[in-house]
């Protein structure tokens, strides 16, 4: 029979092994039932259409009251091969990235995820991003909350024989849809190259005041030019008329092709031009004998007027 002072002691030790916090031991109190966490998920933005080789990443958004922290030895590891119901589905971990903020008394984490497919099939095959389990503690306190899985499609490479397209539709798929960004790029782009051309032929060949420099003194003389009959008189007023338009692009009367290009140097590439004008306009108003005049005087003064309307415009 035991005696009293080995009955009491063996309650002690009873009350002991029973009670952790007599040992202080352990304060930990056990997971909650709903977890202070709020968890948002960005998940890829489609379902199907994988296939090996390729990677899926998707972006945790975990808040948390600032009391709480992420226990880093609870994040996902890179390298790791994800399991779905105890098998392997030929998903890995490819990388993984968290960074910290503090925002309104809360800790927001936010956790990048990266996946990468490694297997493949001849036929489409059901795969998931397993669930994450991320922990938090503080305030004396340890809970964990879980990340849900998401279910998408791995594709085979190459499909094996014959295939029924009404039964291949998914409705998970959706419309297959083409960019036209880069065709009205292209569209766009020789639109803007026509109408600078166009502009260009407009600016060279317009005979009309449209556009700047287009209204000077030799473009209203190559119009009046144009009108002016083949006799002696409209050779007479093509003249007059271009004298008159010398006069006025350089500000005072001119005698000589020498005087001019001193005047406007721009006029120096129609060196020989010029003196054949003033010989020719002193063979028809002075002096008829004199020599090297064009044989067309009228075709010539209206080619000579085009050339000092170009030179007028800054075309060379």
């Amino acid at each position: 029979m035991m005696t009293h002072p080995t009955l009491h002691f063996l309650l002690l030790l009873v009350i002991g092994l029973v009670s952790p916090s007599a040992w202080g031991a352990n304060n930990v109190s056990p997971p909650e039932k709903n977890p202070p966490v709020d968890i948002t998920v960005s998940n890829p933005a489609r379902e199907v259409g994988y296939h090996v080789g390729e990677i899926l990443s998707r972006t945790i958004t975990l808040k948390v009251a600032d009391q709480y922290r992420i226990l880093p030895t609870s994040l996902p590891i890179p390298g790791n091969q994800k399991r779905y119901r105890n098998k392997e589905q030929g998903i890995e971990l490819y990388a993984s990235k968290i960074s910290e903020s503090h925002e309104n008394g809360q800790n927001i984490y936010t956790l990048d995820l990266s996946y990468q497919v490694f297997t493949s099939s001849i036929v489409a095959k059901p795969a998931a991003l397993p669930p994450e389990f991320i922990k938090f503690s503080g305030n004396g306190k340890l809970f964990q909350v879980r990340v849900p899985s998401w279910n998408f499609r791995i594709s085979p490479l190459a499909v094996y024989g014959s295939v029924n397209i009404s039964k291949d539709m998914s409705p998970l798929r959706g419309p297959l849809l083409i960019s036209d960004q880069r065709p009205r790029i292209i569209m766009n782009t020789a639109l803007a190259i026509l109408g600078l051309s166009l502009l260009g032929l407009l600016y060279i060949l317009g005979t009309h005041a449209w556009l700047p420099r287009m209204g000077g003194p030799f473009a209203r003389n190559y119009r009046a030019i144009r009108k002016l009959t083949r006799d002696d008189t409209g050779l007479k007023t093509a003249i007059s008329n271009l004298h008159e338009a010398f006069k006025k692009s350089c500000g005072r009367s001119v005698f000589s092709a020498d005087e001019i290009m001193q005047v406007k140097p721009a006029f120096t590439p129609l060196a020989d031009e010029l003196s054949r004008f003033f010989l020719l306009s002193r063979c028809v108003f002075f002096d008829s004998s004199a020599q090297n005049i064009p044989a067309d005087p009228h075709a010539w003064l209206k080619q000579f007027s085009r050339r000092c309307r170009d030179i007028e415009r800054g075309m060379k």
